[in-house]
């Protein structure tokens, strides 16, 4: 197990030299306060030679720099969101109180909703949703001990069946049902691979586009590994969701909904990817040409779990009816 105080202890000293590197593009000519400075200078004098100075403008403040906690903690977020949900579909509850109370930010945060499914017309997917429910609790437990002190607790999450639940507002929001129907993701293994569908890609892509961010080698070996297994996750249930629309055609179309209510949400252009290609052949892997699985961040995993279509509300929404405890939840983290 990770000494998260080793860990920490790196993380500051990784802190203070990525500042100091920054600082030195800067004044070298490569950021904007070398092209605030030239603009000064050609302004000390007008246009009909008065040497008189102009005022000094006003300095942009400078955003926090995003330290490898902050990031970790946007992870333990997602860790938290899909655990409950995991867990309540497979057990009919969710995350002990020791995972959940303690940590910064706004403590003992409550799950609505949350159910049993019936797997027993389906033990594939049960078998499925026991591993991956029991992987998510872990990283629950690893990522609050890698942090420490720094771990926020568990924020509200909404992750009900019901009429107005955050899946039936996802779901009516991508148009998979209608605008008074209820999209229930406990009442059968089907409804069930789509509420985990609308989950995994944004874990997968959330991980990738904040590890490059992560100064410590430890943590990063521990974000490549999360990331690794959220892909497992993923491509489990995209093949098994691909296989059942054979038969079910319209699994694979609320799945491609889903990906473009992703694309509308996260407002990053059309990167997600449904379940087939343009042709109509399998697509289980969202990757570009290279084969390299696409990037989001921070603002633009917000906007989804939050379902936040306009980007007007930051505060929270959706499956965190609160916001998220992420204390720079609004930094874009994972790209530039």
């Amino acid at each position: 197990m990770i000494d998260h105080r080793k860990a920490l202890d790196l993380l500051a000293a990784a802190d203070t030299r990525r500042t100091a590197r920054r600082r030195f593009l800067k004044v070298a000519g490569g950021g904007t306060l070398a092209l605030g400075g030239v603009s000064l200078l050609s302004g000390c004098f007008d246009s009909g030679g008065s040497d008189a100075p102009n005022p000094t403008p006003t300095p942009t403040p400078t955003p926090a720099a995003v330290t490898d906690s902050d990031i970790l903690n946007l992870a333990l977020n997602l860790e938290y969101l899909e655990a409950q949900f995991y867990l309540y579909a497979v057990n009919g509850s969710g995350l002990a109180a020791n995972l959940t109370a303690s940590g910064t930010g706004t403590a003992g945060g409550s799950v609505t909703g949350g159910a049993k499914v019936d797997f027993s017309g389906d033990a594939l997917v049960g078998a499925y949703a026991r591993e991956i429910a029991a992987d998510e609790a872990a990283h629950v437990a690893f990522l609050r001990a890698a942090l420490g002190s720094a771990a926020i607790a568990m924020p509200n999450i909404n992750i009900s069946g019901d009429a107005s639940g955050a899946f039936t507002a996802a779901a009516r929001a991508a148009g998979v049902i209608g605008a008074s129907d209820t999209f229930n993701p406990y009442s059968s293994p089907e409804n069930f691979l789509l509420g985990a569908y609308l989950f995994e890609d944004v874990g997968v892509t959330a991980y990738k586009g904040a590890a490059p961010l992560l100064s410590s080698k430890v943590f990063l070996e521990a974000a490549a590994g999360i990331l690794a297994a959220e892909a497992y996750h993923a491509g489990l249930v995209r093949t098994v969701l691909y296989a059942k629309g054979i038969a079910t055609p319209a699994l694979v179309t609320a799945a491609g909904k889903i990906s473009d209510a992703r694309d509308a949400l996260d407002q990053g252009g059309d990167t997600d990817q449904g379940l087939t290609g343009t042709n109509g052949a399998a697509n289980l892997v969202p990757a570009d040409a290279d084969a390299i699985v696409y990037s989001r961040n921070s603002r633009q995993v917000h906007n989804i779990v939050y379902l936040n279509a306009t980007g007007a509300n930051q505060n929270g929404g959706g499956f965190f009816p609160n916001g998220t405890n992420n204390p720079n939840a609004t930094l874009r983290v994972g790209l530039p």
